[in-house]
């Protein structure tokens, strides 16, 4: 069997930005298409991604309000990964970096992203989603949570 890449199992259909964009309208499209996740370009080329953390964390607990331009809230500092990349490479690259989503590019454009959903429902991937997320929850948790 051929060895699975990253374009195999990405989304395609991405939801994206740009920094003429404000915050209203970032969450707005998260609201409409159930996601935590923006990606924010110009024209077709990655600049940056928006979750919905950095909503909170640098939008509306700061008290920027919804017509705060994108540049407020984005993530610049992103790791990528190109879209012929192994499945397991990606599982790898997403638990080492602690990461839940990241964007698949081809030449600086954004062609997908890959989740870490994306890898838990490929069979021979769930000990690699499993021991990404269980990486990334670990060092996350809240002291003092309940």
């Amino acid at each position: 069997m051929a060895t699975r890449t990253v374009r195999d199992i990405m989304t395609k259909e991405c939801v994206t930005v740009t920094l003429q964009d404000n915050v209203f309208e970032i969450a707005l499209k998260m609201k409409q298409h159930d996601i935590g996740f923006v990606a924010v370009v110009e024209g077709e080329k990655l600049i940056g991604v928006v979750t919905d953390r950095d909503l909170v964390l640098r939008g509306y607990a700061e008290k920027k309000s919804g017509s705060t331009a994108v540049k407020e809230v984005i993530t610049t500092d992103i790791a990528t990964i190109e879209a012929d990349t192994s499945v397991e490479e990606a599982a790898k690259i997403m638990a080492k970096g602690q990461i839940r989503r990241l964007p698949v590019v081809e030449n600086g454009k954004l062609v997908g992203v890959i989740a870490i959903g994306d890898l838990a429902v490929r069979n021979h991937f769930e000990d690699e989603a499993g021991e990404a997320l269980s990486k990334i929850s670990s060092d996350k948790e809240l002291v003092g949570s309940k």
